[in-house]
């Protein structure tokens, strides 16, 4: 009896010790929302993910990104998209969270080499009751 109560508490400990937040969990759902936007070509549901204010790379804003992925869009056929582990980071209002994201374009038109995987940082903000990307970085992998 005694060594099932400790094991109870111990596995108790582990899952307490292993449970997201839910802003980490929030922030995991907005990344995985926006790969099935990419994967839909569905510019405007990922443009609900970002702040007004979002910047990129190259200074790109949210307008740009929208623009940007219109025109991607039209080129690639089929996109495929997986995304790798993501590490959360969550102090108070504000988070970060960086991931791999792993991208097929069958045609080859928007990712010459058919394929690639792309390295993020990102940065969040809560917006009321929502969690909204208000900065990213991306780069091919290794480089």
């Amino acid at each position: 009896m005694r060594l099932a109560s400790s094991l109870i508490v111990a596995l108790l400990v582990v899952l307490v010790a292993c449970a997201r937040t839910p802003a980490e969990q929030a922030i995991r759902a907005a990344i995985e929302r926006g790969a099935q936007a990419l994967q839909a070509h569905d510019a405007g549901r990922l443009a609900d993910l970002v702040s007004d204010d979002f910047i990129g790379n190259d200074e790109l804003d949210k307008i740009g990104l929208g623009r940007y992925l219109r025109a991607q869009f039209l080129a690639a056929n089929a996109l495929g998209v997986r995304i790798g582990t993501i590490t959360v980071d969550v102090r108070g209002d504000r988070a970060t969270a960086e991931f791999d994201v792993f991208i097929t374009d069958s045609s080859g038109r928007w990712i010459p080499d058919r394929a690639t995987t792309l390295q993020f940082q990102t940065g969040w903000r809560r917006s009321g009751r929502q969690w909204l990307c208000n900065h990213a970085r991306w780069s091919e992998a290794g480089r």
